[in-house]
């Protein structure tokens, strides 16, 4: 498949996608939340537009929660070598020139809109991530220009016929690099651009701007965003301490429930001042302190350690033992040979693609030499089936596993603190439990 027939249903990009997106939605993310899918109608001409944080992930996390093969849009300058862009092309992406690529490549765009247009009349939807490049932040920066003249321009050229909507992404993930995280994508309700045809005739400039904003404020609307630069750090870890058990919640998720908490912050800045930075700087100080101490907020959030608990925990620890061993011929593998090459890599928020990609590319390879082994080593073919197939399940339980581990091991902790009344602990859980009462009265 190449950039002519792009917006055609390709089987092998199907089959590709199915696979690939088992792959993230179950095993690269330990849950995979969406919201609003009931907001996207396929019969319409539709352009997504998330929230660009996490480089590659954003696009795929709307790939892999949304039907169909939708169109990407990116930088062109990947597209150079001739073996590159047959790939892209494959895999849906079309170039989108910049004037860094030189004036005169921007002729070539004419070619990518016209395309542009047979995608959407195809309903295959486009994907743009209109803020450009990534950073990561929980926050919405100015968006482009280019998504709303992409709606516009597509429109007037099927004479305002196409009835464009865009629809507005907010993607949150509850670790941007790390694996086994949460994913929640919330898809907002659509923007009908046919609302500003009129304004738009009369004055382009003044339409694209008006859009823009709108996009801007719906986008805000379904995602975390923290607008002070300055308090940051503060806010962004308050979303931990206070929300970070509901990271798996389904009926009220946890990017709702930062979004209330960061939205009382932001009103509680402009009234009572002295109440917002005695919040801030508990944030920090308990961040730094628990640090020190070797204790998550989870821990904190205990009254209690029970001491037969613990010993219970710990003894079944030893006796899963054997299990976990087994377990980490799957992690190790797809988990730990990827991470040998993020090192590589300066661009933290570029690590997490990396690591799905890797280690993607690893299970095309080793899980069939896994299966031909598993069948060579014993001699009924169904008990070699089995075996292969408690290689995954086994490798999710040892990741577990290892959490629980270092649970246990800070239950221990805790008691210690406790039982030789540490005086930083004590400071530390005084911090916290003044730092929940605080909140909890906005």
């Amino acid at each position: 498949m190449g950039k002519e027939n792009i917006e055609k249903y390709s089987a092998r990009y199907a089959l590709l996608k199915s696979v690939a997106g088992f792959w993230h939605n179950n095993v690269f993310y330990r849950k995979v939340i969406v919201l609003g899918r009931e907001n996207i109608n396929p019969n319409d001409p539709l352009i997504f537009a998330p929230n660009h944080q996490n480089a590659l992930m954003d696009a795929l996390a709307v790939l892999f929660t949304h039907k169909g093969q939708p169109i990407f849009l990116a930088r062109a300058d990947i597209f150079k070598r001739k073996s590159i862009a047959a790939i892209l092309y494959f895999l849906k992406i079309l170039p989108v020139y910049r004037i860094r690529d030189g004036f005169s490549s921007l002729k070539a765009n004419d070619e990518i809109f016209v395309k542009t247009i047979d995608v959407l009349k195809n309903k295959n939807g486009v994907v743009i991530l209109p803020e450009g490049d990534h950073a990561g932040f929980r926050r919405l920066r100015q968006l482009k220009k280019g998504i709303c003249r992409v709606a516009f321009q597509s429109d007037e050229a099927t004479g305002f016929s196409l009835k464009i909507k865009i629809i507005p992404v907010g993607l949150e993930f509850s670790n941007y690099s790390r694996f086994r995280q949460v994913l929640t994508v919330a898809y907002g309700k659509p923007i009908e651009v046919s609302e500003y045809f009129d304004s738009y005739k009369a004055n382009p400039e003044r339409a694209l701007n008006e859009l823009r904003s709108r996009l801007s404020n719906e986008m805000k609307s379904i995602m975390i965003h923290i607008e002070s630069e300055e308090d940051y750090e503060a806010i962004d870890e308050l979303r931990s301490m206070i929300n970070g058990r509901f990271s798996d919640d389904i009926r009220f998720s946890k990017l709702f429930r930062d979004r209330i908490l960061v939205n009382k912050m932001n009103l509680l800045k402009s009234s009572e001042q002295s109440l917002y930075e005695r919040i801030c700087s508990l944030s920090l100080k308990i961040k730094r302190k628990a640090k020190e101490l070797k204790t998550d907020y989870r821990l904190l959030e205990k009254r209690k350690h029970p001491l037969g608990w613990l010993v219970a925990g710990m003894v079944g620890i030893i006796i899963a033992f054997p299990l976990f061993i087994y377990g980490n011929i799957f992690n190790l593998t797809f988990l730990e040979i990827p991470n040998l090459q993020i090192r590589k890599i300066k661009d933290p928020q570029f690590h997490s693609s990396i690591r799905y990609g890797i280690s993607l590319a690893l299970a095309f390879v080793f899980l069939p030499l896994y299966l031909i082994f598993s069948l060579f080593i014993f001699s009924s073919w169904w008990l070699g089936l089995i075996i292969f197939f408690t290689l995954p399940l086994s490798g999710l339980f040892a990741w577990n596993y290892y959490l629980q581990f270092h649970r246990i091991i800070g239950g221990f902790r805790v008691r210690n603190y406790i039982r030789q009344k540490n005086k930083d602990f004590q400071l530390l859980r005084c911090n916290y439990d003044e730092l929940v009462n605080l909140v909890a009265k906005l």
